[in-house]
């Protein structure tokens, strides 16, 4: 042990500083895989409606997406830590088979004629995205030096606000266009089909920019690397390192995973019903096949794409100010105005005033992907770097799972099934997150 914590003292130390098109070029697949993301999060419930499901039970549906991410983000972690090739290097050649999944999963997601299939491919594009996603955040603390790996994730911040915007944008766009934004016999929208043929092209364009534009950094010691990799190939010893990481935990990381679990529990509230609390609550409709409940989706494609627009100019801004303060003064300060911003929602009865709030997620979303990640870097061992960002995933995707099996219960006993009032109570929840935020130990200020 006290070798292999040279070794990582070693790498840390001569890791070369890159260049501004250095960082674009090793962060700019996250403008492909956000495109995936955002136009799942945005047409997701959209989709089910359209396809049947009772708003009650969207939640249960969109299980499938944490269920994935809990199973594949530790596993891939481990993978590519344990991965390397002269050529492809370490994290790369899980972007690239993740792209290719992640776009045939995206052609097949608006084509789906029933219920069970979309929620069947939900399954697959989750897991694909997550394939490519989760060797990104590594790839950060494998190629910068901790002085720059703010900026390291800020510009992917940039990417995935940039992403997420023209995704989800893209149903209007094309009903601008004159593409028919009405389901014809329970099929979906042509806006929406064609919007994800669009994304899944994008992201594998901009995934295989990274894939050919980067290189990585080989193994400090190359030898002992291979003799661990044949070590780690053993299915019982993969299992237990992957299962015994949780005691083995960082006290940062600890810490970190209360921030995450009440933050995740308020955007999985919104990405789920948005669009049927605002379709209620302002376009006074519950009807999926309606035109008005269509267009209300629309309209939320438009309040995501401010809130990621929002989120792309702020990446630059939110390292400024932690550097005058603390990151984790920062992250507090921008989950409260998300939490007050997304609570907020409730109170608002116009589509135009919708925005205003939009721009308070927009701050607290750059600094959710951006901060934690930033903190937690700066815990954890090189050269397991990428099992703990997978590891660090857990706290995503289980309070997601929890909001699958609770929210739609408790909008339904206690909120009269109107959704708007659920996502009033992630905004509390993001309010809690902001203050656990406080109490985390930032080894890079505290």
């Amino acid at each position: 042990m006290e070798v292999q914590a040279k070794a990582d003292m070693h790498t840390r130390a001569h890791k070369p500083r890159l260049s501004f098109w250095q960082l674009w070029n090793m962060s700019f697949g996250f403008f492909g895989i956000q495109f995936g993301f955002a136009l799942q999060n945005a047409n997701t419930s959209r989709i089910f409606s359209t396809l049947g499901a009772n708003p009650d039970d969207l939640a249960l549906f969109w299980l499938a997406a944490p269920v994935t991410g809990l199973l594949v983000q530790p596993i891939v972690g481990y993978l590519s830590d344990n991965t390397w090739h002269p050529k492809w290097g370490r994290r790369r050649p899980f972007f690239f088979i993740g792209a290719i999944l992640a776009a045939i999963a995206m052609f097949l997601m608006p084509n789906s004629s029933a219920l069970w299939m979309a929620v069947a491919v939900l399954w697959m594009m989750d897991a694909a995205i997550n394939v490519s996603m989760e060797p990104f955040r590594a790839f950060v603390g494998d190629k910068l030096d901790v002085s720059q790996q703010t900026a390291g994730y800020a510009m992917q911040t940039f990417f995935i606000g940039c992403g997420a915007v023209i995704a989800s944008l893209l149903p209007t766009i094309f009903t601008s266009m004159g593409v028919s934004n009405v389901p014809v016999d329970g099929s979906i929208p042509e806006t929406v089909r064609y919007s994800f043929y669009a994304g899944a092209l994008v992201f594998m364009l901009a995934v295989s920019w990274t894939v050919f534009t980067a290189d990585e950094l080989p193994p400090a010691d190359l030898a002992a690397f291979e003799r661990e990799r044949k070590h780690a190939r053993n299915l019982k010893v993969a299992f237990l390192e992957i299962m015994g990481g949780f005691g083995k935990m960082p006290k940062t990381m600890v810490q970190l995973a209360f921030v995450q679990f009440f933050t995740w529990i308020a955007l999985f509230a919104m990405w789920i019903y948005t669009g049927s609390a605002i379709a209620d609550s302002v376009y006074g409709t519950r009807d999926a096949q309606s035109a008005a409940y269509q267009d209300a989706g629309n309209w939320v494609g438009i309040m995501f794409a401010v809130y990621s627009g929002v989120s792309a100019l702020a990446a630059f801004i939110l390292p400024v100010f932690a550097r005058a303060t603390s990151r984790k003064v920062v992250h507090a300060t921008c989950l409260a105005i998300g939490g007050a911003s997304l609570a907020s929602i409730a109170l608002i009865d116009s589509k135009e005033m919708l925005m205003l709030p939009m721009i308070g997620v927009g701050i607290a979303w750059a600094s959710i992907l951006t901060m934690p990640y930033a903190i937690l870097a700066g815990s954890l061992p090189a050269r397991r770097m990428g099992y703990f960002m997978g590891l660090f995933n857990f706290f995503v995707v289980i309070p997601q799972i929890v909001s699958g099996l609770l929210l739609g219960f408790v909008t339904r006993e206690f909120f009269n099934g109107h959704t708007v009032q659920t996502l009033a109570l992630g905004g509390a929840c993001m309010g809690v997150a902001a203050l656990l935020t406080l109490a985390v130990t930032d080894k890079a200020r505290d």
